[in-house]
C-alpha cells in the first residue's frame, strides 16, 4: 500500500527549483502537494489586502500547473500545526516534507510540528529554498550574527557560492484517492465591497510562468540599464521581481544564477545580498516589525498622532509631490519604486513625526511584496533604528529628491499630475521647520542612557 508524501508549501509557491518537492517525487510514491493559510497560530502575522489578493492568484496559478502534471492542489485552513497533522492522518502520508522558514513564531511551530511527527514514525525533513545563505551559516569571527551589511555581503561571498537551481518536474502523480480540499473561492482573499483591486489586476500576473516571463525579459533587456536608472522612478529599469521573490514564484537561487550567467548583474546581485541580510536580521531578531533594534530609539518622543495627517501619507495628499506620486502609485498597483519607498517613509517619520511602525503596517497591507523580514528591515533603516541604519538626521529631501531622480516631471506627472498645475496643492507641512523638529527629538534619543543594542546580541 502507497503511503503518500505531503509538500507542505508556504512561500515556496512554485515547481521549478522546489527542494521540498524534489525530495518528495525522490520517494517515488504518490504526492500530496498542501497549503494551509493558517491565520490563527500565536505569533503568526495575518496578511494584508494586497498579499491576500496576490496569494489567491499565485495559488490558482500554481493549481492548475499541478493539474497538467497529474497532480492537485490541497487547500486548507487553520492552525498549520494542527492541520498538517490532519492531513498526514487523512491521506495516511509516510513523509512530510517542507522549506524552511525564517521567523520566530514559523520556527517554533516547524520544529514542534516536525517532533511530534517523527515521535509518529512519520519521515520529516525541511531545507533550504528561500534564501542564498542560511542565517546561522553565516557569522561574524567570533561566531555571532552580523549587524552590519558589507561584511556581512563579504562573509557571503566568500562562502561556497549558491547551489544551481533544480529542473522542473515533469509529472507530479497525486494519489488515487485525494484528501479533502477548501474551495479557494471560499477564502474570500479578493476585495469585493469594495473591489479595490484593478489597479493589481492591470499591473500584474502573479504565478510561476509570468515569474519566469519577467525574469528571463530583465536579464534579456533591462539589466543593461540597471545600474545607470534604477534610481529613477519614471524609467522602468528596476527588475519588478520582488513580488515573485517574496512568494517563491521564483527561487532566489534561479534568480542568481540567471544574474551570473547574464554577466552585468553586479549591482543587481548585491540587492539580492540586501534581501539576505533582511533574513539574517530577522532570523536574529524576531520582533523586527515591533520593536526597534536599536535600543536607544525606545527613548525617541514620538509626538501625539495626528489622525490627518497620517491619512494624508496615507492617500497620497500630503501636498509633498514626490510623496503624493509614490502613495498613489502604492494604492493603485500595490508596488512602489524603492527609492520613493525610502522617500515617503523617511516623510512620515521626520517629518510628519510619525511612528515608523504605523508606516511599516500600511506598507504590510498595501504591497503585494511585502514579507516579514525586508518590509519591517526597511523601515527600520530609514527611521535609523535598524542594522546598519541610516543615521537619524539623515532626511531625505523630497524636493531634491524629485530634482534628482525625476527631474523631467515624468513619474509625478503620471501620478499626481495636479501638482505640476498652475495651483499645486500646499504641503500640509513645513519641510525645513519638521526636520528641525525630527532632529531636535532625536537629541533627546542621544541624551538618554545608553541600553545598547539588539542587533549587537
Amino acid at each position: 500500500m502507497p503511503s503518500p508524501s505531503i509538500v507542505w508549501l508556504r512561500d515556496d509557491l512554485r515547481l521549478a527549483d522546489n527542494p521540498a518537492l524534489r525530495a518528495a517525487l525522490d520517494r517515488d510514491e504518490p504526492v500530496i502537494a498542501l497549503y494551509v493559510l493558517d491565520e490563527e497560530s500565536d505569533g503568526v502575522r495575518a496578511l494584508g489586502g494586497a498579499a491576500r489578493w496576490w496569494l489567491h492568484h499565485s495559488l490558482a496559478s500554481l493549481a492548475d500547473r499541478l493539474a497538467e502534471r497529474g497532480g492537485s492542489l490541497v487547500l486548507r485552513r487553520g492552525p498549520a500545526a494542527r492541520v498538517v497533522r490532519e492531513a498526514v492522518t487523512d491521506a495516511s502520508a509516510g513523509a512530510v516534507f517542507w522549506n524552511r522558514r525564517y521567523g520566530g513564531a514559523e520556527r517554533r511551530i516547524d520544529a514542534g510540528l516536525k517532533e511530534s511527527l517523527r515521535a509518529d514514525g512519520v519521515e520529516v525533513a525541511s531545507f533550504a529554498a528561500s534564501v542564498l545563505f542560511e542565517p546561522w551559516t553565516v557569522t561574524t569571527g567570533s561566531g555571532s550574527h552580523f549587524s552590519v551589511f558589507s561584511p556581512f555581503w563579504r562573509a557571503c561571498l566568500a562562502a561556497p557560492p549558491p547551489r544551481a537551481p533544480l529542473p522542473e518536474p515533469r509529472e507530479v502523480a497525486g494519489p488515487k484517492h485525494p484528501i479533502a480540499s477548501d474551495d479557494l473561492g471560499d477564502w474570500n482573499l479578493l476585495p469585493t465591497r469594495p473591489d479595490w483591486a484593478g489597479g493589481l489586476r492591470e499591473t500584474w500576473e502573479p504565478g510561476e510562468p509570468a515569474a519566469r516571463g519577467r525574469l528571463r525579459d530583465f536579464f534579456a533587456d533591462d539589466i543593461g540599464h540597471y545600474d545607470r536608472a534604477r534610481d529613477e522612478p519614471a524609467a522602468g529599469a528596476t527588475s519588478q521581481l520582488s513580488p515573485r521573490l517574496r512568494w517563491g514564484e521564483l527561487s532566489p537561487h534561479t534568480v542568481w544564477h540567471a544574474g551570473v550567467e547574464s554577466g552585468r548583474a553586479g549591482k543587481f546581485l548585491s540587492e539580492l545580498g540586501w534581501r539576505e541580510f533582511a533574513w539574517h536580521t530577522l532570523f536574529h531578531f524576531p520582533d523586527l516589525a515591533t520593536e526597534n533594534l536599536r535600543r536607544e530609539f525606545d527613548a525617541f518622543p514620538w509626538p501625539r498622532l495626528k489622525p490627518t495627517h497620517l491619512e494624508a501619507w496615507q492617500r497620497g495628499r500630503t501636498g509633498v509631490p514626490l510623496v503624493d506620486a509614490g502613495m498613489r502609485e502604492l494604492w493603485e498597483t500595490g508596488y512602489m519604486h524603492n527609492r520613493v519607498r525610502m522617500v515617503t517613509a523617511s516623510f512620515l517619520i521626520k517629518n510628519l513625526l510619525i511612528d515608523w511602525r504605523r508606516g511599516e503596517q500600511w506598507f504590510w497591507d498595501t504591497l503585494v511584496d511585502a514579507d516579514a523580514a525586508n518590509n519591517p528591515f526597511n523601515w527600520q533603516w530609514v527611521a535609523g533604528s535598524g542594522a546598519d541604519a541610516a543615521p537619524y538626521f539623515r532626511v531625505f529631501n523630497p524636493e531634491l529628491q524629485a530634482k534628482k531622480f525625476d527631474p523631467d516631471g515624468h513619474y509625478i506627472r503620471q501620478w499626481a499630475p495636479e501638482h505640476l498645475s498652475e495651483d499645486p496643492p500646499e504641503p500640509i507641512v513645513n519641510l525645513g521647520e519638521t526636520r528641525k523638529a525630527a532632529l531636535d527629538a532625536y537629541e533627546e534619543v542621544k541624551r538618554a542612557p545608553r541600553r545598547g543594542s539588539r542587533a549587537e546580541g
